[in-house]
């Protein structure tokens, strides 16, 4: 196995192209990542320096940048919060087991990789990411209306929506206008320029520029709202950033909190397996070529266990820096690797002019990102889809913004587990089918419908085919019981592809029952699967092998020989058929 997925030297001017250009991409949204995150603009540009660069390197999909995104900053700003807040009077500390439980994620994507669950995310339903997408979309809104219009917004989306009417009431001006002319740049640029220069990169440069050029660019540091921030003239600006290479972070594990931080833990691996994973399938569809799941699993646990060591935020697969890279002729992982050294090289020398960006900039371009997370085109279809599709996504969405993403991932996949198992029972009971021979339509050959005819509804043939679970169980119990006008019970299951423990005992109590009634009995099949199954629960204990056939019209035959004059037990094989008819020749 080669130990960099798709690396060749084939494509080296596409692939210094599609770098440079996502690294541009990339750089205001790391620092706006980074910012909104909690942990700093510097913490954004370092998980979109290691993510990218390694996951570059040892993932599953060649042409894929990576980096910190919209739904993993929020869950890590979550996480930051929380952990902070522990110690409000020593925030590094907190901040050390943020970092932890970055490096704790990767290591379980590592571990997901390695146990090969990546094909599994194929199996999350669409309702289920358009739901839990479309509330990180709008959880990004919410969030960055306050600093948008100049103030700080609480931590909580539904705190946040809660003092919205008061930030609109009240705007800074400074900041508001930056905020506005910003949007209003990422929103409205021509594709023409946008294909020369990224709306984000453009906004920041213009926004930054403005504020520096109208205040005279002296950032001084004051209290607003019980925190100290950087300001220039009216408008908070991220003030001085670290520069130089970042510095080891030793990870810290308390141990009463050792659980929670596995759960935090737990909730960055799925998502950035998700997140990732997805990013592959838009670059698969792309480039017309293969990701890896599994090894695109490692790529990102192996980045985003070096960005925790380092002070960098959690990352995955980035889906617009990976159609930009993929647009401009990114191919490898050449690609994505140079985005994240011209990225180092940026940390590395322009911490001096990152301090005047202002904040209302960087919540204009996470607006743009929100709305672009947002599903509109499954909104656009909602009074076409199935009401079930719809159900699940409303209420991901909700559990999205106003609970937690682990919780609206794992209700989603609950809901849809259930709405997937009811359609398997439906379809199952439909292929339940009792005949005795009245039948205008039937499957059956002319001797075996000449057999039901002549045994005139003292035979009753219950047929199954497809696979059977426990959830059909029930249903094949109660639909035999609306027969009791019969001598003998012809088990069809010839056409039963798998069965499942609970489907074998419902028919071991098929066949009690019969006996229980006096009635005889008589299987059809099996498919040697299905056989093998049956052998293992016993049933054969009960069913001797005698009275199994390979051959419908031989259980018809046997069935029909077992059916006695009035006062015989029908349990007995042989005799003649009630009214003295012979059986049918073969």
């Amino acid at each position: 196995m080669k130990l960099f997925h798709g690396l060749h030297f084939n494509n080296v001017r596409g692939d210094i192209y599609g770098g440079l250009t996502a690294a541009i991409v990339a750089l205001p949204l790391a620092l706006a990542f980074g910012v909104s995150s909690g942990a700093g603009p510097v913490a954004g540009m370092y998980g979109a320096i290691f993510v990218g660069f390694f996951a570059a390197l040892f993932g599953g999909t060649p042409s894929q940048v990576s980096g910190p995104t919209g739904p993993m900053t929020v869950v890590m700003a979550a996480i930051f919060t929380k952990y902070t807040a522990m110690y409000p009077a020593d925030p590094a500390a907190g901040a050390a087991l943020a970092f932890t439980v970055v490096v704790m994620g990767g290591l379980f994507l590592i571990l997901f990789g390695l146990l090969r669950i990546g094909k599994y995310i194929n199996l999350i339903p669409h309702p289920v990411v358009s739901g839990f997408m479309s509330g990180i979309g709008v959880i990004i809104i919410l969030l960055q209306i306050g600093p948008l219009l100049g103030h700080v917004a609480p931590s909580k989306p539904l705190l946040a929506a809660q003092a919205v009417p008061g930030f609109v009431s009240d705007p800074v001006r400074d900041a508001s206008l930056l905020g506005l002319l910003s949007l209003a740049i990422v929103y409205l640029t021509p594709s023409r320029i946008g294909r020369l220069v990224p709306p984000p990169l453009l906004a920041l440069a213009v926004g930054t520029l403005a504020l520096y050029l109208f205040t005279g660019g002296d950032v001084i540091t004051q209290e607003v709202g019980g925190k100290t921030v950087s300001m220039l003239g009216g408008a908070t600006v991220l003030g001085p950033i670290p520069t130089g290479f970042p510095s080891f972070r030793m990870p810290v594990i308390e141990f009463p909190l050792l659980g929670e931080m596995v759960l935090s833990a737990l909730t960055l691996a799925a998502l950035s397996a998700i997140d990732s994973l997805l990013t592959s399938l838009v670059a698969d569809n792309v480039t017309r070529s293969l990701h890896d799941s599994d090894r695109e699993l490692i790529g990102q646990g192996i980045g985003n266990t070096i960005a925790g060591l380092f002070g960098g935020l959690a990352g995955a697969g980035a889906t617009m820096r990976t159609v930009v890279n993929v647009n401009a002729g990114g191919r490898t992982p050449l690609s994505g690797a140079l985005h994240a050294v011209i990225l180092l090289t940026m940390v590395l020398g322009a911490g001096s002019i990152a301090q005047y960006i202002p904040h209302a900039v960087l919540a204009g371009i996470l607006i743009k990102v929100g709305t672009d997370i947002i599903d509109w085109d499954y909104l656009k279809r909602l009074h076409r889809a199935p009401f079930a599709g719809v159900l699940m996504m409303v209420i991901v969405l909700l559990v999205t913004v106003l609970v937690d993403l682990i919780s609206a991932v794992a209700l989603g996949m609950v809901m849809a587990a259930m709405v997937f198992l009811q359609r398997m029972v439906d379809l199952q009971v439909r292929n339940m089918r009792a005949y005795q021979g009245q039948e205008e339509e039937h499957p059956f050959t002319e001797q075996e419908s000449r057999i039901l005819k002549m045994a005139d509804g003292r035979i009753l043939l219950f047929h199954l085919s497809g696979p059977l679970s426990f959830g059909a169980a029930k249903h094949m119990i109660r639909q035999l019981a609306r027969y009791d006008r019969y001598q003998v019970l012809v088990l069809d299951v010839s056409d039963v592809i798998q069965v499942d423990f609970t489907a074998t005992r419902a028919l071991i109590d098929i066949v009690l029952d019969a006996r229980a009634a006096g009635r005889g009995v008589v299987v059809v099949g099996f498919y040697p699967e299905v056989e093998r199954m049956l052998e293992r629960v016993g049933f054969f204990d009960y069913v001797p092998h005698a009275q199994v056939y390979k051959n419908r019209e031989d259980a018809l035959r046997e069935a029909l020989g077992m059916i006695q004059k009035p006062g015989a037990s029908p349990n007995r094989p042989g005799g003649t058929f009630g009214s003295g008819d012979p059986l049918p020749s073969p």
